[in-house]
């Protein structure tokens, strides 16, 4: 991919609500949309959009429940980022840093000039 234009770069996002601080469920698909609104927060105050996104990376705990929640999820996400699609990758991992997290997103977004 070649592109022009300035990065925004957002770490891992996971289900965390700022506002409450703390995780809003347990349920992969509820922290899928929070993890998506944690980053287009991310993306806002770096001045881009959920159209600037041109990389997602997903972490998941739990194959199975990720594939049991694809609709949910699916939901979720055309709720917050909407029909923009970037590339993406998922990863199946043995566990991430707040025992809660069920997924864990990072993104890349390029504002253009």
């Amino acid at each position: 991919m070649t592109v022009s234009g300035r990065l925004v770069i957002v770490s891992g996002q996971v289900g965390w609500n700022p506002e409450r601080g703390e995780f809003a469920s347990d349920d992969i698909a509820t922290q899928t949309g929070q993890a998506l609104r944690n980053i287009v927060a991310v993306l806002a105050s770096g001045g881009a959009e959920p159209r600037h996104l041109v990389r997602l990376t997903w972490y998941v705990v739990d194959r199975q429940e990720y594939v049991a929640a694809r609709a949910a999820i699916g939901t979720a996400y055309r709720k917050v980022i909407g029909s923009h699609f970037p590339a993406m990758s998922l990863v199946i991992v043995a566990g991430l840093l707040e025992e809660r997290a069920r997924v864990e997103i990072e993104a890349t977004a390029v504002v253009p000039r």
